[in-house]
């Protein structure tokens, strides 16, 4: 029995107007999921537990199986594992974002313009954290380079009663007033914050980039903080061999913390110009060579809806059908039996540019044991079969039973 999951992260959403009251995913052309939608288990599932933040940490963990309750430790940290920052038990690890804010001379003054600083390179961004590293690490904060805007701060012996560090995500195009420390504990967090902004706003890089015509990667801004995680490997816990195939830190670090197999794909970038065929691809070649189990996460339809990008939504949504399900599918028809999962980990809405904590649908396809499903894969269809699965981390035991 081979396993897929194929997680399209942030593809749920609300109804649009201008799609005539659709979602998205009603709206998209998406033969591929529709045609085994209407074979398949189809329902609701919680991904984010009452009391966590609507992150694609908590669902992600959520989709493959791993109770947010029991496991969750922060969201950077598992990004650090990616990284190969090394962490000890009372170190805290931070997402150190690259982002573009206004130019009012008070820090506190400015908007957020940009959550991403224009999905700066990875190349480009590097040169930027070594110069944060030198002139604001030291012996207790230290500076990681990551994948393009996503970077990460190691806090040394960290303090573990800070207050919830906003997402940059979550304030796109407003004003970061609020959103400055309100605890002595985070002061200097915020200092470290509001001095980058002086070191960055003249860096070659920045200078280049607005010559360019490209928003300048003129402020770190930190979130997510946490602590060292302690998953449990994913074979002992499912009796399964499983990969991850993910552009992400995120996600690779929740793979490589699961002692799962982790290929990097070049030209995954994260967003729709990502290389969806390589990642399929990679699935099919973990399939290949033994594994189980494969979890395919596609960064492209939350990064559109961060971005208020209608078109380019529906269109990452029909690029996963077209290009990414094909290849999936023939590989997988060569096996004697399967099963695959689609879903979104959560709802990223248009309207709100953010994460929302909404029951995300899902469908379940098991080659030997077709079923009555939907004839649309999407929010509504999900809520209409009535099915609902209270704690999505369930959701793995279900593909297996099922």
């Amino acid at each position: 029995m081979k396993y897929v999951v194929l997680l399209c992260d942030g593809m749920a959403d609300y109804p649009i107007e201008e799609l005539g009251g659709r979602t998205p995913m009603e709206a998209a052309n998406k033969p591929n999921m529709d045609r085994l939608a209407a074979k398949s288990y189809v329902g609701l599932a919680k991904t984010v537990p009452n009391g966590f933040p609507a992150g694609s940490d908590v669902a992600n963990l959520s989709m493959l199986g791993y109770s947010p309750k029991e496991y969750y430790t922060g969201r950077s940290p598992l990004e650090a594992v990616s990284m190969g920052v090394q962490m000890d038990a009372d170190d805290l690890a931070f997402r150190c974002n690259l982002v573009t804010l206004s130019d009012e001379e008070n820090y506190r003054d400015k908007t957020m313009l940009d959550y991403c600083a224009g999905d700066i390179s990875s190349s480009e961004a590097a040169q930027i954290i070594e110069t944060v590293q030198e002139m604001l690490g030291d012996e207790v904060y230290s500076f990681y380079p990551g994948v393009s805007y996503r970077h990460c701060l190691k806090v040394k012996g960290g303090c573990a009663d800070l207050p919830v560090f906003t997402p940059p995500h979550d304030i796109s195009l407003k004003p970061i007033r609020e959103h400055i420390y309100k605890s002595e504990s985070s002061r200097k967090l915020y200092e470290l914050m509001e001095k980058s902004y002086s070191i960055l706003k003249d860096h070659p890089v920045n200078v280049r980039r607005i010559a360019e015509g490209k928003n300048p990667a003129n402020s770190i801004w930190l979130w997510g903080q946490g602590s060292k995680p302690d998953l449990d490997d994913f074979i002992d816990k499912f009796g399964l061999k499983g990969s991850i195939i993910s552009a992400v830190d995120l996600l690779r670090g929740i793979g490589k913390s699961a002692e799962m197999a982790t290929p990097e794909v070049e030209g995954a970038t994260g967003y729709i110009d990502t290389n969806f065929e390589g990642k399929a691809y990679a699935a099919v070649d973990e399939l290949s060579r033994g594994q189980d189990y494969v979890y395919i996460h596609v960064e492209a339809p939350d990064e559109c809806g961060h971005r208020g990008e209608l078109d380019n939504k529906i269109r990452s949504i029909e690029i996963i059908d077209n290009i990414m399900l094909p290849i999936i599918l023939d590989a997988l028809n060569e096996y004697d039996d399967y099963k695959i999962m689609i879903a979104p980990d959560h709802p990223t809405p248009l309207s709100t540019r953010t994460h929302a904590r909404d029951a995300v649908p899902f469908m379940i396809y098991h080659k030997k044991c077709e079923v009555q499903g939907v004839d649309n894969f999407c929010e509504r269809t999900a809520k209409e079969t009535g099915n609902y699965v209270e704690h999505a981390y369930d959701l793995t035991r279900i593909m297996m039973n099922l």
